[in-house]
Parts: structure tokens; C-alpha cells; sequence
């Protein structure tokens, strides 16, 4: 089963899914429906919500070589230039002193749950904490909430649950609150009409003198065939050039669903690495930084904020903190 694979878009009329499988189920915390399917025939069915809203939506049967995957949309537009030296906005990172960062880091002992070990294992440790501490519900608004601390609360042992950027958000202020650099990054797709996309954290390294792909939603970190952990721009390329990637094993949705590697990497991510958004103080949805392809023309209409700062160039976008 693929969690999550598709994003109902009832605008669309129809909303078509292309498959070339011999079975297709939709499930719904509600209902399901299945269809066996032929080729050269559709499959018409309607989506509705509280009993009013619909999404016509159709399945249709697409042979494979006709069907451009997420991976192939990524690496047509895997290019970059490296000689762009338009100008983008400075990151800043919060001090450890920061009186809410101060807060969070004493009402839930963030020292201890990051340990006394390397600073690996710290960063790690900080990542299995939030994702564990916390629910996943990518469908439901947050509770009303001013900053992350309130927010913690309200959301703390999922009294109420969150989505993909709230985790990122709640992370990326653990990490500044013990002295970490991190930052929020919104992994985007190109398609214009896909209002789904996904929201990480990256957190520098002094370690490893690099920034490392970590996922609280997911509690998703990526290594390479050695073990090492990577770089968001790391998977960009690895997927891309069809080098070897490993994810954690115990990658997971809400401690209930195992994360597939090829599902994760492969499909969603690979659908979601074409561009990124980086908010410049590091978390929530300020002022913002965009890293395209050269493919693209444009900006991604995805984005939150109203004029990012547009580059080609990720040695810039990426840059050490």
C-alpha cells in the first residue's frame, strides 16, 4: 500500500490517476473503493466530503512508457547553474538564549533527551524525540497557537495533532534551543497543479562540515552504501545518478507504519526534491529563499511566501552556516 501517494484535487474534473496496475483500491479513514483494471478503460467515481463536497475523480490505465515517474521529472531537471550569483536573502539562525528557545529547552529537558554523547548522536537523539512525541495528521489544521512553545503544548503526547511543517517548525527550534543550526526546508514538486508537498529539517553538522537530511515526520535520515549520513542535496544527486541510498530501518509514520525506502525516496521525495524553500530565520513562514533547476521558468507557485529570493546556484542556496 502507498500511504499518502495522491492528493485528491477536486478542481480537476476530472482528477485523473494514471496506473498501470491490475488493481487499484482508494482508502479514506472512512471508506475504501476497489477497482480491477483493464486496459484502454476508465474508472468514474466520486470523492465526497461531509456529505457536500465532491471530487470527480477518475482511474485510467496508462501503460508504464507513457507514464513520465516522479524519478524521471527529477532528472530531466537536475541541472543547475553555478556561475548565478544573483543576490539572496542572509540566513540567521536564534541564539540558544533566546527566552522561548530557553523555555522549550527546560520544560522538556532537551538536554537529556540529546544526551552526552557526539554530536551525532545528539542530532539524532532530538529527531526520534519530536517525531515520538508528537502526531502526524497531514489533513487537520493546527490548534489556534502563538510561537512553537504554545504550540508544543497543544500538540504534546497528540492532545492535538499536526502536519509535516509543524514538525519542522517544533524540531528546527529543538536544534536552535541546544545550540544547533538548522533550518525548515519545504521540498517542492514541479508540477503547478500539485498542492501537496513536504517539509524537513536540515541541520549543519560541524561534525561531518556538511548539512544532514533529517525528516521528524518520517523520523527519516538517509546514509549512503558506507553508513554516512547525507545532505538534502546529497539525495537530490544520489537519486538523480542512481547511486546507492539507505534509509534509516526504523522510519515511520505516527509509531504505527513502517517507511519503504522505494515508496519514500523513489516516488514521494523524488516527486518532492525538484525545488526548495528555506525561510531565512530558519523556521515558520517568513521571508524566504527558492533554489530552482534551470529547467524552470518561473517561480514555483507553491510557495508560501510572496517574493522569494530566486537562484540556480546551490553552492549558494546551500551555503555553511
Amino acid at each position: 500500500m502507498k500511504k499518502a501517494s495522491w492528493t485528491i484535487k477536486p478542481k480537476l474534473r476530472p482528477d485523473i490517476y494514471l496506473t498501470n496496475n491490475k488493481r487499484v483500491t482508494f482508502y479514506s479513514d472512512r471508506d475504501s473503493i476497489s477497482f480491477k483494471i483493464k486496459p484502454n478503460h476508465k474508472y468514474d467515481f466520486i470523492i465526497l466530503l461531509n456529505g457536500k463536497d465532491s471530487a470527480f475523480t477518475q482511474i485510467k490505465y496508462e501503460h508504464l512508457k507513457n507514464v513520465a515517474s516522479h524519478l524521471d521529472i527529477l532528472k530531466k531537471g537536475g541541472k543547475y547553474n553555478f556561475s548565478d550569483n544573483r543576490a539572496v536573502l542572509k540566513f540567521t539562525y536564534d541564539s540558544a538564549q533566546n527566552p522561548e528557545l530557553l523555555k522549550i529547552r527546560e520544560k522538556y529537558k532537551l538536554d537529556s533527551i540529546a544526551g552526552s554523547g557526539d554530536e551525532l548522536s545528539k542530532i539524532l537523539n532530538l529527531l526520534h524525540w519530536v517525531h515520538n512525541s508528537f502526531v502526524f495528521n497531514g489533513n487537520k489544521e493546527l490548534p489556534p497557537y502563538v510561537g512553537v512553545f504554545d504550540l508544543m503544548t497543544k500538540c504534546y503526547n497528540g492532545i492535538n495533532t499536526m502536519y509535516c511543517a509543524a514538525f519542522a517548525w517544533v524540531l528546527n527550534d529543538c536544534y536552535s534551543a541546544m545550540g544547533l543550526k538548522s533550518r525548515q526546508v519545504v521540498c517542492l514538486p514541479k508540477d503547478s497543479t500539485d498542492f501537496d508537498c513536504h517539509s524537513i529539517n536540515t541541520v549543519y553538522s560541524k561534525t561531518l562540515g556538511k548539512w544532514l537530511w533529517i525528516d521528524p515526520t518520517n523520523n527519516a535520515y538517509v546514509m549512503n552504501e558506507k553508513g554516512e549520513l547525507l545532505s538534502i542535496a546529497e539525495v537530490r544527486e544520489r537519486l538523480i545518478n542512481n547511486k546507492p541510498l539507505i534509509l534509516n530501518p526504523d522510519a515511520n509514520t505516527n509509531r504505527i507504519y513502517s517507511v519503504i525506502k522505494e515508496n519514500y525516496l523513489f516516488d514521494y521525495m523524488a516527486k518532492n526534491l525538484y525545488a526548495f524553500q528555506c525561510y531565512v530565520d530558519g523556521g515558520g513562514e517568513s521571508k524566504s529563499n527558492l533554489l530552482l533547476p534551470i529547467e524552470y521558468r518561473g517561480i514555483i507557485p507553491r510557495t508560501k511566501s510572496s517574493n522569494p529570493k530566486c537562484t540556480n546556484n546551490p553552492d549558494i542556496f546551500w551555503a555553511n552556516p
